[in-house]
């Protein structure tokens, strides 16, 4: 699996170097983020929240990601499988965690709440709980 993340990430990092495909917001600890929203939405997780089924990606990101990449990214991201959600929820989390280790506190926002509702994810698969709302006063499932 670790492969396929590299060849995902040299394939962005590589159409990003350019800095005419950059959006006006764009920073490199993006790229890492949307391949975990990628990877979030692929695995299709059956404990995540109802309205967080899916994670969206931005427009900036979409409109400049280039659409040969995209879909070649895409087709990497379809081959990662799993024989238990519990074992993608880790594999998510290890990528985040792997992530965050190459970028500034400052750059981590994106990967840190991606990173949070993974967590709180698998908590809902090791406690067998289903989650029905998110209280976003205090970021906690319900």
């Amino acid at each position: 699996m670790r492969e396929k993340i590299e060849k995902i990430l040299k394939i962005w990092h590589k159409h990003y170097a350019n800095e005419e495909n950059q959006y006006s917001e764009f920073e490199p600890s993006d790229i890492e983020y949307f391949v975990g929203c990628l990877l979030y939405n692929h695995f299709a997780f059956s404990k995540a929240v109802p309205t967080m089924k899916t994670i969206d990606l931005s427009y900036d990101f979409l409109s400049t990601c280039g659409d040969v990449e995209y879909e070649e990214v895409k087709s990497v991201v379809e081959e990662i499988k799993f024989e238990t959600e519990l074992e993608a929820v880790d594999f998510l989390l290890e990528y985040i965690e792997e992530a965050r280790r190459l970028y500034t506190p400052v750059e981590l926002y994106l990967l840190d709440r991606l990173l949070k509702h993974v967590t709180l994810l698998k908590e809902r698969y090791m406690n067998d709980v289903e989650a029905q709302s998110v209280d976003f006063q205090r970021l906690r499932f319900h």
